[in-house]
Formats: C-alpha cells, structure tokens, sequence
C-alpha cells in the first residue's frame, strides 16, 4: 500500500488512495461494492441553513449508478421558504469529493452532500452552497487570488453538576481533566470530523464554564485548518451535526447558541482568513501584513455592518455582541487584539529558534512558518449561515481589492490599544459600530445590497428573504427594553438555543 494517505483517518481515502477533491463515481460504486455498503444518504442544506437528510436502500449496482448520476428530486417549498409551492420541485444532485463513510449509522451507509439545480438543470440561484462557489468564481476571476479560510467552532455542553474537581466560574480556557468533564467527547469528535474529511487543527477547552443549580455548562472549541473556500464551509456544517448527533449518544446537551446567559461568555464562529496565489500566502509579505491584507481587511470592515445579516441571525446574536465580552462592537482591527472586530494573530516571523532553545539536542530550525498567517474576522456566531457567511465575507475580501481607497481606510481603523478599557473611550466615539439588533442588521444588509448583488453573486430574492426574517424578529428596541433583566434574556435564550 502507499503511504500516502495510509495516515488518513478518512476511510474513503484509505481505501481509493486518492484525495477525495480525485474521487468520481466509480470510485464510489467501487467502494459501496466492495465494502458492503447497504444504504445511501444524500445531504443538503435548505434556507435555515440545517443539514437535511434523503435516504436510498442499495438494491444493485445499477440503481445506485442512476442515482449518482441523475440526483433526485426534492420540494424546493419545504426546504426555502421564498420559493412558491406551484414550481417548487428541483434536483439535488451529489458531489463526489464530498462522499464519507456514515460515522454514526449501524448500518453501512455513504453520505454525499449536494447541490440544488432547477427543472432547467441550471444551479439553483438562491442555493447558499452555489452562491459561494459564485462569490469564489468571482474572486478569483477579478483579483486571480483564490480564498482559503478556517472556522472555530464554540459550543457549550450541558449536563448534571458534578461536585469535584470545579474550574473556577468562567476560567476553563484550555483546562485538562478531571476539571474539564467533556474532553472525552470533544476527542471523539474531532477523530470523527476528521474521518469524514474534516481538516482539524486542534480541540481545548475554553474560557466559558459556569453552573446553575444543579446543571453544569461547559464551553470548548474545535478549530479547523485553512482549506479551500467551498470545503471548508462543508466541513464547518458537518462538524457541528456530529457534534450535536454525540451530545444525543452521550446524553447531554450542545449549544451554538450565541449567548446563553447573562454576564457569561458566548460562543461565536471566529472565521480565519487567507488569500493565495499560486500555493503561497499573500497575507504576508517580508514578515510583515501585506498590502493585499489590509485591502482584504478594509473590505471586511466596510461591509461589517451587513455581513452581521449572515453571520449574527437571531436577537440573541446582539446580547453577546456588548462591551468587555471578547466580543467585538467596534468596527476596527489590529494585531493580536481580541477587542477588534478583525484581529491579525501572532505570526511565525520572528528570528528566535524556539525549537533549539526548547530542544537543545535539535539544529537549528531555518524553516519559514510565516505562510500560517491569517487574519481573523471576530463577529460571527453559531447562528450564522456557513455558506452565506463565507460568501459575503468573500464578496467583502474581493469588494476591498477594489476599494480605491482600501488602505487609506484600514490606516484609519487601525487600533493598538484595548478599546474596552474606559481611557480608550475617546477612541471608540471615532469609530463606526456594529448593529444592535437584527433589524439593524437588515437596514444595512439593504443599504449595502448593491455590492452582494455585483457580477450575480448574490440574488435579489435571498437577499430581501434574509431581510425579511430579520425584521420580523422586530428587535429593534429589545436591548434597551431587555436590559440586564435575567428571566427575559434566558427566554430569549430558550427560544433560540438550537439556532444554527
């Protein structure tokens, strides 16, 4: 056997030896053939952006050849609530690099995720999953950068208090057990997304960990590695089924909610970005944050306010968005900062050997780690729409490569200080602020509509469907009205706490 994939934990490319963006489908009726495979689940994602599921029983080859190759047919009404019930059926047709072996089903089952197309055979233009491969083509056709991006994906797991070993209220970042009581499960997640493709940087513990009564919330985190654009929203939709289907099997309780209780810190959907060309990294340059990163970055914070209509869906999103929360409000960016709403992370440039210092037996290490930097965009949280978000924030990266004057105006947010801290007050009244409810959100989703709409990225339709279910929530005022007031914020919380 070769041993280039013999590491893999995927089984599909264990078993093909080829990468899965290399597998076609007779690699797939080879593999169901072979390894028994008794049954077939197509997946997709409808309007509310939850992975949906259709089911086939394997009877022979040659039905499941007509099934990968024709698709089949769903009710588009069902799944997008803008599409009306007379002309509502499309096909939903599988994409073979997606394929995985079922990590959950008893029964031997291959999952393949899909896309929609309409009665034409055309893409279906209000599918998420299609606007980011346009706002990608997009990209990449206009600037000649391709977008590699990353997620980290905050859950709180809740489940009967236990009396020993207690982590101190809001103190768990990157404890070990016994004070940590869901390492357990965190692990087995992270082996499972990445049997399924999953690109996985690492798992911890994080900062949130809190009790009530006789209940014991605990946050962790698990982080992707930056992949390609359209693979890695696949791998941020099925990361948190599997985690939601092992919190059933464990019996206990997962929550991308964004806030869940008063004081305490929410979880959000940190997206790291990257623009490449030709395999190298063009965030850096001589060690330092390049030129096309700060255009990327003014792009970001231009349209922050209404990337908040894709990555901050529901009131609660609003709640964790306040000050002194390592949750951005303010729209700026800096280095290393986790009160702005783009932060530039610590880097490899420096010219300490910390191998050789750390490893005296070790030479010393000439290695250039620098093509590691990203830069991170803070606001998102769980309740986000994954292909929607990466799409606005990938129009955003191509609409600041376009800004005439994009550097001028990353020089003008730019903040090196703690703009939570009370003396930086002055500093914050100079700079724009990100929206306070939903309705806000969709007054500038609507102000700003023109520029999702540029080269068909975006529709019309999904853009007005996605302000309309933000004004409903009718929010406007809800902060204010709400205020600090526990009991209403934890029914607000309750109302929304499988969001995502």
């Amino acid at each position: 056997m070769s041993t280039a994939f013999s590491l893999s934990p995927n089984p599909l490319v264990k078993f093909l030896q080829k990468d899965p963006q290399q597998f076609t489908k007779a690699d797939l009726l080879l593999f169901i053939e072979t390894q028994h495979i008794q049954m077939l689940n197509f997946r997709y994602t409808g309007g509310d952006g939850r992975l949906k599921t259709l089911n086939f029983v394997v009877n022979d080859l040659a039905q499941v050849d007509e099934i990968l190759s024709s698709g089949e047919r769903v009710d588009g009404s069902s799944l997008f609530p803008y599409i009306q019930a007379g002309n509502s059926d499309l096909y939903v047709v599988p994409r073979f690099r997606t394929a995985f072996l079922n990590p959950f089903s008893d029964i031997p089952t291959l999952d393949i995720l899909c896309s929609f197309y309409d009665k034409n055979g055309i893409p279906f233009e209000g599918s998420p999953e299609y606007i980011l491969q346009k706002a990608h083509i997009q990209l990449k056709e206009k600037t000649g950068f391709e977008f590699e991006v990353m997620g980290e994906l905050e859950y709180y797991i809740i489940s009967e208090k236990e009396p020993y070993f207690v982590t101190d209220d809001q103190r768990g970042y990157h404890e070990s057990s016994p004070f940590t009581k869901w390492e357990a499960l965190r692990k087995e997640a992270m082996l499972t997304i990445a049997s399924v493709g999953g690109n996985i940087k690492y798992g911890h513990s994080e900062v949130g960990n809190f009790t009530v009564g006789n209940l014991e919330y605990e946050q962790n985190e698990i982080e992707f590695k930056p992949s390609k654009l359209e693979d890695a929203a696949d791998q941020l939709l099925i990361g948190k089924w599997i985690l939601r289907t092992l919190a059933y099997q464990y019996g206990v309780t997962v929550t991308f909610a964004p806030k869940i209780s008063v004081g305490k810190a929410g979880s959000g959907l940190h997206i790291h970005t990257r623009l490449m060309k030709n395999g190298r990294n063009q965030m850096i340059e001589n060690g330092k944050i390049s030129e096309t990163a700060r255009k990327a970055i003014a792009g970001y914070l231009s349209l922050a306010k209404s990337l908040t209509a894709f990555g901050n869906t529901n009131p609660t999103s609003y709640f964790r968005l306040v000050p002194n929360q390592e949750a951005p409000t303010s729209i700026c960016w800096g280095d290393r900062n986790r009160s702005v709403l783009v932060r530039v992370p610590l880097g490899w440039t420096g010219q300490n050997d910390m191998l050789k210092h750390a490893n005296p037996l070790e030479q010393a290490n000439s290695t250039d780690f620098s093509h590691k930097q990203t830069v991170e965009f803070r606001c998102p949280d769980g309740s986000a729409d994954i292909y929607l978000l990466l799409a606005g924030l990938t129009v955003a990266a191509r609409h600041g490569i376009e800004m005439e004057n994009a550097l001028e105006y990353a020089e003008k947010t730019y903040v090196d200080v703690n703009i939570f801290a009370a003396e930086n007050q002055e500093k914050v009244k100079s700079l724009d602020q990100l929206p306070l409810s939903c309705w806000d959100s969709a007054t500038a989703l609507e102000a700003q509509q023109d520029i999702y709409l540029k080269y068909n990225v975006f529709d019309k339709r999904t853009l007005e469907g996605i302000s309309t279910k933000l004004r409903n929530f009718r929010d406007e005022n809800l902060r204010s009205e709400i205020g600090n007031d526990e009991e209403q914020i934890l029914e607000l919380v309750d109302r929304f706490f499988h969001c995502g």
